[in-house]
């Protein structure tokens, strides 16, 4: 497939994503990048995905391969090698680090195979400094040593200073020098019998002697000594971590990891840069794209690209230079990014995963084989149709040409009819008019074209399906001042069948265009209606947002006043308590109560029939409708018959909460007061409000709604009758009126 690949510029791809890899790995891995197995393709494309919401930062990261085949060939690795290795290490362990503390589970599954290469890096920042030297710490001989060392310096050094006081009138220089790794003095040549010692070198000019000293000589054999010991430690030492990085087997995965990383963000600086989209593989047979672009090309067009059972070939004809070629590398290309993990050029694709892709694109004449470009075409071609099925996708470019025009038209239909035999997809591009007219009549096959805009003399690149596109030959030869006569001969000759086919192809393509135009002006205004909808919907949320908002202040503003009038209710109440003789607290009162709790409005049910269960507000009981008498109606309500006007009731809902708080008739004073569905404590609560207001209008008897139930609320309440000193007597109600379910209560007035 990799010769398949080359046709369709996938190599201009590798090398632009090589050119966003930070390491030399991803680099490697980008340019030798390849198509996979379904499975690792949707991996790579999950993790690219990913790599959106955290972009990969490979700085401090190097390819150390090189350094592990020489640790594992038993070469030992020098200082700053090592702890550039350590420090590739540390930072594969953050990344991972980093990964593993998100949600990104594409990437962190790569990042799993990162090793734990802590032991190496602890040894190496305990053995190295910051600039690979070995440390004085890094053992406990080489510590040691280099106690003896340095004090020993000294002490030949002091020594040296001293000789080249001594011999001031004999040195050339007045510099301490090393030479072979020993201490030297520069002493003139002429001179150099003056100072006893052991020449060890002169200079280039040959005018200055470098003399070891006698008085030192056994002090840097001893230095000599000590350095070996050094040097012998150091390589140890160097060898031992050298050796230890050979022997951590996960640093093979790491590194494979790390590519792999690399690769991802270069992949996804690609698809930011060129505006690629995740492709998705859908079945098998089935092309879909949208807005399709050949990723290199600058500035280009975009086209809708399908291919499913009932279009299996697309048959694209038009002129020269007029981006057939383009549209078969669009959609190649799509098919060979996908495949290898990358995002592809337009704005939505579905692919299905094939097995291979075939080309016949370009002239690949050889003229050492002796293949003309006929001959190579026929090569591909055969090729082509020994490897075509419904899992393979065919691109062939310019079908039938090269040889006899209408042999190459019979070669072409030929081939087409074997590939639909195959169930192939693909897309053909052709010049010869008898494929057209194949293409017109074949089941699976459809026409295209590439249109081109005569008033500008430019293609536009713009994919047209279902219309054969036209050569455009004589119109460009006469934009192209091709002389008059021979131009008017060849449309003689062209026959009159052929030139009504051009003129028919040139209707239909006008008719095309006058069709995709009244499209594009429909779809304009369907944006434009979606466009004045949301903006409506906007609005429609804006009024509704307000008008809650009026209502909550609204609602406030009620509960302020209504927590207002009850305070003056409860002060009103205590002043008529201690002063029972003053009727008009208690007046006030029931106005107060009437302005919070006004009037009900009329009934919206008021058609009302016997047998009608219905609820009864001002009671907060449900009940029967026994008989209508004009405005009033008698209610059953459990045991109870009572006259309710009509514009009290509604049907009955069994939905409705039961009472929570105790209900007096609000229409003045009723002498009648419903306890069902109190705690005991509300009922004690609202029978004492109840009384007073009572007592001090003189109104007797009065009648208290308790229910039978347990007896619990009944006994409570006739303790507390039993205790008020307002209460004459009391008994139970008639059976008629209610029995032991209502108490009678006389007042003392």
């Amino acid at each position: 497939m990799q010769a398949d690949l080359e046709r369709l510029d996938f190599g201009p791809v590798k090398r632009a994503l090589a050119e966003r890899a930070q390491t030399a790995l991803g680099e490697e891995r980008a340019l030798t990048l390849a198509p996979l197995s379904q499975e690792a393709a949707e991996a790579r494309h999950a993790r690219i995905e990913e790599a959106f919401f955290y972009p990969l930062k490979l700085g401090g990261v190097s390819d150390l391969r090189p350094l592990l085949q020489r640790a594992r060939r038993g070469e030992a690795l020098s200082g700053p090698e090592l702890l550039a290795a350590a420090g590739t290490l540390v930072r594969a362990m953050e990344l991972k680090e980093g990964l593993f503390s998100t949600e990104l589970e594409a990437l962190k599954a790569l990042a799993a195979g990162i090793g734990d290469h802590r032991g190496f890096v602890r040894a190496v920042e305990k053995a190295l400094d910051e600039e690979g030297e070995v440390r004085d710490e890094a053992s406990e001989k080489l510590k040691k040593l280099r106690g003896r060392i340095r004090p020993l310096k000294r002490r030949i050094q002091e020594r040296v200073y001293q000789l080249m006081e001594r011999h001031a009138d004999d040195l050339s220089d007045r510099f301490v020098t090393l030479r072979r790794g020993r201490y030297v003095l520069p002493v003139r040549a002429e001179r150099v019998h003056r100072v006893p010692g052991v020449v060890l070198d002169r200079s280039s000019s040959g005018a200055t002697f470098f003399v070891e000293p006698l008085s030192v000589v056994s002090l840097n054999n001893e230095l000599a000594r000590l350095l070996l010991e050094e040097e012998a430690e150091v390589k140890r030492i160097l060898g031992e971590l050298t050796a230890r990085l050979a022997a951590d087997r996960e640093v093979d995965a790491t590194l494979e990891a790390l590519a792999e990383l690399d690769l991802t963000e270069a992949a996804r600086r690609l698809a930011e840069d060129w505006k690629l989209t995740r492709p998705r593989f859908g079945p098998p047979g089935r092309y879909a794209l949208r807005s399709a672009f050949h990723p290199l090309i600058s500035d280009p067009v975009k086209n809708d690209l399908a291919l499913d059972e009932r279009r299996k070939l697309l048959l694209v004809s038009g002129p020269n230079m007029g981006g057939k070629t383009a549209l078969l590398k669009t959609l190649g290309l799509a098919q060979a990014m996908a495949q290898s993990g990358l995002f592809v050029a337009a704005e939505a694709a579905e692919l299905p995963f094939v097995r291979a892709i075939l080309t016949d694109i370009g002239d690949e004449q050889d003229i050492l084989a002796d293949l003309s470009t006929f001959a190579s075409h026929l090569r591909r071609l055969k090729t082509i149709l020994e490897e075509a099925g419904p899992d393979a996708l065919v691109l062939v470019d310019e079908l039938g040409t090269g040889t006899d025009p209408e042999e190459g038209a019979a070669l072409g239909q030929a081939v087409l009819e074997a590939l639909l035999e195959k169930d192939a997809r693909g897309i053909v591009t052709t010049h010869l008019a008898p494929l057209k007219a194949f293409a017109a009549e074949a089941e699976g096959v459809e026409n295209a074209s590439m249109a081109f805009d005569l008033e500008r003399f430019a293609p536009t690149y713009r994919l047209l399906l279902g219309v054969p596109g036209r050569s455009y030959a004589f119109a460009i030869a006469e934009r192209l001042g091709f002389p008059k006569g021979p131009l008017e001969r060849a449309r003689a000759l062209l026959g009159e069948g052929a030139r009504t086919a051009e003129a028919l192809l040139a209707r239909l393509e006008e008719e095309k265009r006058a069709l995709e135009e009244a499209l594009r002006k429909a779809e304009a205004e369907r944006r434009r209606a979606e466009k004045a909808r949301a903006e409506l919907e906007a609005r429609l949320k804006d009024i509704e947002s307000e008008r809650r908002r009026v209502l909550e202040e609204a609602r406030a503003e009620a509960d302020r006043l209504l927590l207002e009038a009850e305070r003056q209710i409860k002060r009103a109440k205590e002043r008529a308590k201690t002063e029972p003789g003053k009727k008009d607290a208690l007046r006030q009162i029931l106005e107060m109560r009437r302005a919070v709790r006004p009037e009900p409005k009329r009934n919206p049910y008021p058609t009302l029939r016997p047998g009608m269960q219905v609820e009864v507000p001002d009671y907060r009981a449900k009940g029967k409708v026994l008989e209508l008498r004009g405005e009033v109606a008698l209610v059953q309500m459990g045991p109870l018959k009572v006259e309710v006007p009509v514009a009290r009731l509604k049907p009955r809902d069994e939905g409705a909460p039961r009472p929570t708080e105790a209900v007096v008739v609000k229409s003045g004073f009723e002498p009648e007061l419903n306890l069902r569905g109190l705690t005991q404590a509300e009922a004690l609560l609202a029978l004492d409000e109840f009384l007073t207001e009572a007592y001090a209008l003189k109104e007797t008897p009065v009648r208290i709604l308790h229910g039978k139930g347990t007896g619990a609320l009944r006994n409570a309440v006739r303790q507390a009758l039993k205790r008020d000193k307002r209460v004459e007597r009391f008994h139970d109600a008639m059976p008629y009126e209610g029995g032991h379910g209502v108490t009678v209560v006389h007042l003392r007035v």
